[in-house]
């Protein structure tokens, strides 16, 4: 491979690769739905070359608007190619600003191409004996090589000196051009000669020569020994015009006329205000976070200052001032706070604690702001002691009780479901919770990225807050919080308390401009957190000598699987690599591979598996004992182990702001994933048990997804067959395969039922061919059928496409909003994807919001009932309850109620409860 002295000019073809980024993988967009993968692919090409070579010289170059002079020379040239198309044009105006912010040259010439600024530049460094490195994708590039010129491919990390152009190409720079005329170019429209490609040209130039010797010496050509020598001479001699002006065309101009500022190629100091401003806009929160953190530039510019980094001190751009923070560790102080506190319309609150897990939680201090910049910490639980004070924990706790325990005081934090939890394990029942900044965040868009509040306030304030592992370090040393240093948790502690507060403050506003969505944030997502943290710390009962049974039994199956595997495969191998298992099936096996990674290795992930176990065994047993071993370990291995200390119970984790469509999500354990439709997932369902003297209660809407449907479509077929509380997937059946309702086979149900949930879902034919097993032909008559019986959800499925197309996002019935960024891609796979997420996210959205405005409801009942029901988990569009058995039925009829007037449709909401002694007899 070709080596690259040290400190080369490295020139950048900044068009090549703008348009290679623009369609490669990842397809990027920021919360605005504005696209901007290209700039963060030639950002990140820039940086790489940065850090690789640490230039003093660079300069990146871009094609100019309007024609150039090879237009003048050949009006067809470029003919064929389509305009810029608009989501790459509008990343062009931020990716120059962020060059120019990086502190690199940014040269753009009319009347020339990039490259041929690049060649002069090129020429000029090579003549006065400086290397040059030239960055690009594009072949044209290698006539300029020479033995000062190398040529860089970032994206393939491949390199080319003269060498390396001849191993390449087949010829020395010396006759790029001659070869590139010869073949011509069908991307430029370079006619090239006729009858000339790859073969023919190489032949041609290692043959004879360039293109002047070859119509020196004509009569030779056809003593070559390439296919059709014998008639080429012809060919050129009848097109020399076409291969002259070919010649030209493929020509880099080496003379184009160049300021002494163009000539400037020195890289200037960071402009670090506009990184931030632009790495905010275009939300690239890991360059955003370096800008403010105020690491030092990747270059070596000899402009720059040459003071030591760690030694200066960085101005934070978004000007949050820290040096206001107050230590209250006095008695008087406190006094002070409290009074204020209590004067305040809103503070923010914060607690700091010895672990995430809010069950074993302890307290070790709080954190307050009532103001921007006017914020304290109050330390109370710190084990490390020196010679900074602390308050004792009795004081303070007491001190604050009636102020948090108070719905007159109102709080504003950062998901304070957590701090609800940690504080009512310590006797203090939070109340007067008016705002949520997480909440706020993820009602305002949920598919903008992270709603943590580092990630918040890089997006929002554009501000890097202090990470906790810059006060507690990092991996196995890491410090618990009540062992950092009382000064440096302060600081930490009150940031996070005046950083909440200007959260607030940003995303508010924004939320009350959009009453829908203000809606959302009041009705639905603030007043569920306390019911989340209270059934969280309820927990549920779980039987682990049962699982610890069903481990047992699920290892033997596991272990016969994997025999069974080896044997198919006729050799042993290890059944949870896909590097062995790729290996096997389509290397040994010879199995036609479906589809490709982005590493571009043959795919074996679940979907691919499954296809391919219609005609294969072995994917049909790795499927099995995939399922098998993720059971076992996510579940009846795992769950005994959580099962906590004090509680004897199983507490999980709701996490309200993840999924875009609104529905809850759980964690430690994911309670939303167990299978229900498997003999293995209901055995583990059988494991959640009541204690003695009481019943699971489960209580589950039914249908509720395609009520929603009926609903939104006003579809008069689907809206009846619900009003005369028909069976929907016979209905379907009878409709679409024309029997009466009477005569509907199980196997004509199945199939309906298949439709109709994968309609909800935008399924196409194709996809419920593949569902049902049918040919693609059949599954779209099917299809066909559905909508000439049912119109009116055709109908709603092109407003909803419409619509999200005009606006960018869709919304449930509540308001609710779920925004699109790839609704109007170019890439007509993602585009397909954003519609069918139109077309489902309303119904799974709306469904999400029913079911928590219902739990709402039943936990306001629940609290008036003296502990004889206790509300356990939420999974889908179930609820999960412990009851006394002898208020079971009067309970599961108050629930009932509750859930069904949850929302007012066109269709009568169902629910349908059921109870046992174990979740499994219960659901």
């Amino acid at each position: 491979m070709a080596t690259i002295p040290d400190n080369p000019l490295i020139l950048v073809d900044g068009s090549s690769y703008l348009y290679r980024a623009y369609y490669a993988p990842p397809h990027l967009t920021n919360s605005q739905g504005e696209p901007t993968g290209a700039v963060y692919g030639v950002v990140n090409m820039l940086k790489s070359l940065l850090r690789q070579f640490n230039p003093s010289e660079m300069a990146v170059v871009f094609d100019a608007k309007g024609k150039t002079f090879r237009d003048e020379l050949f009006e067809q040239y470029k003919a064929h190619r389509p305009s810029m198309p608009d989501d790459l044009r509008s990343q062009v105006a931020p990716l120059h600003a962020l060059v120019k912010a990086m502190g690199l040259p940014l040269i753009i010439i009319e009347g020339v191409e990039a490259d041929d600024v690049i060649g002069t530049l090129a020429k000029k460094a090579s003549a006065e004996g400086r290397h040059v490195l030239i960055s690009t994708g594009d072949k044209d590039m290698a006539q300029l090589v020479d033995d000062k010129v190398t040529l860089i491919n970032t994206m393939t990390n491949s390199v080319l000196d003269p060498a390396g152009v001849v191993e390449k190409f087949g010829v020395g720079p010396e006759l790029i051009i001659d070869f590139l005329a010869l073949m011509g170019d069908k991307v430029d429209n370079i006619p090239g000669v006729p009858g000339v490609g790859e073969k023919t040209a190489l032949g041609l130039l290692q043959g004879i020569g360039g293109m002047d010797a070859l119509y020196d010496n004509l009569e030779k050509i056809a003593e070559l020994s390439f296919r059709g020598a014998k008639t080429m001479g012809k060919k050129l001699a009848d097109n020399e015009d076409q291969a002259r002006l070919s010649y030209l065309l493929a020509t880099i101009k080496t003379d184009v006329d160049l300021s002494e500022e163009q000539l400037d190629m020195r890289i200037k100091a960071e402009d670090r205000d506009a990184l931030v401003e632009w790495y905010g806009k275009l939300e690239f929160r890991r360059w955003l976070s370096d800008a403010l953190e105020g690491k030092a530039p990747e270059q070596n510019p000899t402009q720059a200052s040459t003071g030591n980094a760690e030694e200066e001190t960085i101005e934070d751009p978004a000007g949050i001032d820290r040096s206001q923070y107050q230590l209250v560790n006095t008695e008087a102080a406190l006094k002070e706070w409290i009074a204020k506190l209590e004067k305040a319309e809103l503070f923010a609150f914060d607690t700091e604690t010895t672990a995430l897990d809010y069950m074993v939680a302890d307290l070790v201090g709080f954190s307050v702001a009532l103001a921007d910049g006017d914020a304290a910490y109050i330390p109370f639980g710190h084990s490390l002691l020196d010679e900074t004070p602390q308050l004792e924990r009795g004081l303070v706790l007491d001190a604050f009780r009636a102020l948090l325990e108070s719905d007159d005081h109102k709080k504003v934090g950062q998901n304070l479901k957590y701090d609800m939890s940690v504080l009512a394990n310590h006797g203090i029942t939070l109340r007067g919770i008016a705002f949520d900044t997480m909440l706020e965040s993820y009602v305002f868009n949920s598919v903008a990225g992270r709603h943590d509040m580092d990630s918040l306030s890089l997006k929002y304030l554009s501000h890097k807050t202090i990470s906790f592992e810059d006060i507690a370090g990092k991996g196995a040393k890491q410090l618990t919080f009540d062992q950092v240093a009382i000064k440096d948790a302060a600081l930490y502690a009150a940031e996070d308390a005046d950083v909440t507060l200007r959260l607030h403050q940003n995303l508010w506003p924004k939320l009350q401009k959009e009453p829908s969505l203000q809606a959302v944030f009041t009705d639905i997502e603030l007043p569920l957190v306390p019911v989340l943290s209270r059934m969280e710390r309820n927990g549920v009962l779980i039987d682990k000598h049962l699982l610890a049974k069903q481990s047992e039994e699920l290892a033997e199956r596991i272990q016969a699987l994997e025999a069974k595997a080896h044997e198919l495969a006729g050799e042993e191998f290890n059944l949870g690599s896909p590097k062995q298992l790729q290996a096997i099936l389509f290397d040994k096996m010879g199995i036609k591979p479906l589809k490709k990674t982005p590493s571009g290795v043959p795919s074996v992930a679940e979907e691919v598996l499954q296809e391919l176990a219609h005609d294969h065994p072995l994917p049909k047993v790795i499927i099995e004992y995939r399922g098998l071993a993720k059971l076992k370990s996510t579940y009846t291995d795992k769950l005994p182990l959580l099962i906590h200390d004090k509680t004897g119970r199983v507490h999980t984790s709701y996490h309200q702001a993840v999924t875009a469509t609104g529905r809850l999500s759980s964690s430690d354990p994911n309670l939303q994933n167990i299978p229900v439709r498997t003999e293995e997932g209901r055995r583990i369902r059988q494991a959640f048990v009541a204690p003695k003297g009481r019943k699971i209660l489960a209580a589950d809407y039914s249908q509720i997804e395609l009520r929603i449907m009926a609903h939104l479509s006003g579809d008069d077929g689907l809206l009846t067959a619900f009003a005369q509380g028909k069976d929907i997937h016979a209905a379907t059946a009878a409709e679409v395969f024309g029997v009466p309702l009477t005569e509907v086979s199980s196997e004509q149900r199945r199939r309906a039922k298949a439709i109709n949930f994968g309609l909800i879902y935008g399924m196409s034919a194709f996809g419920l061919a593949r569902q049902l097993d049918i040919g693609r032909n059949e599954a779209q008559g099917y299809m066909n059928t559905y909508f000439e019986r049912y119109p009116g959800v055709l109908d709603y499925m092109e407003r909803t496409r419409q619509g999200a197309e005009e606006k960018g996002y869709v919304e449930t019935l509540f308001g609710r909003r779920l925004y699109l960024p790839e609704i109007n891609a170019r890439n007509q796979a993602r585009k397909k994807a954003a519609e069918r997420a139109a077309i489902n996210a309303p119904m799974q959205g709306t469904a999400a919001d029913i079911i928590k405005k219902a739990m709402i409801a039943v936990d306001a009942w629940v609290n008036q009932q003296a502990d004889k029901v206790k509300l356990l988990m939420q999974v889908h569009d179930e609820l999960v309850l412990e009851v006394d058995e002898d208020f079971a039925d009067e309970a599961a009829k108050a629930i009932s109620a509750l859930m069904e007037a949850a929302a007012e449709l066109k269709v009568p909401l169902l629910v349908e409860p059921g109870m046992g002694s174990t979740w499994d007899e219960a659901h």
